[in-house]
């Protein structure tokens, strides 16, 4: 049985889920779960704070709904299973990713899989700046996987990219694989 958790509040704060991944929830009850610690702005606070949870996550399978444009670092540091996110997403979907697959039915915000080194993730809307680049500071962006933009793009895509796939659908600002 799938895992949904359908986000709930109403913030202008963001949201931070990085560690929340299919892998690292696999073993957990709904219980444990809605007690992880996520960030909200500079505050740590459990999930069950901003999320409903439902189902289970045994078979490495989560599904994230509601209005998800100010949650980030969904999928970041993934390592197996899938995640289905049916509207927008916000900032480094899938950051640092090195297995797994993440489909996004709406649009992203910027950094989607910055520094991705395996993987698959599908956005099927339009995507920020720095799809598949390097951090700041970092010498190389993408290492692997394959991201796929449905529609289109921002700025340094592929930034300092090595390896992999990204292919967009629609246009795309300056500085390509700069």
């Amino acid at each position: 049985m799938t895992l949904t958790l359908t986000f709930q509040a109403e913030t202008s704060v963001p949201v931070e889920v990085e560690g929340i991944t299919p892998a690292a929830l696999r073993d957990q009850t709904v219980a444990q779960i809605e007690r992880l610690p996520i960030q909200h702005g500079n505050r740590e606070l459990p999930l069950a704070e901003f999320f409903a949870v439902d189902g289970n996550a045994s078979d490495e399978h989560l599904v994230l709904e509601g209005d998800l444009s100010g949650v980030h670092w969904i999928g970041a540091k993934m390592t197996s299973g899938r995640i289905d996110v049916p509207g927008n997403a916000g900032r480094h979907v899938g950051s640092e990713m090195t297995g797994g697959e993440i489909h996004v039915a709406g649009d992203v915000g910027d950094w989607v899989g910055g520094e991705l080194h395996g993987g698959l993730i599908h956005v099927r809307g339009d995507a920020g700046h720095l799809v598949g680049a390097a951090y700041r500071g970092s010498p190389r962006g993408m290492t692997g996987g394959t991201i796929l933009i449905g529609g289109r793009a921002g700025n340094e895509v592929g930034h300092t990219m090595r390896r992999g796939l990204i292919a967009v659908g629609g246009e795309a600002g300056d500085l390509i694989a700069f």
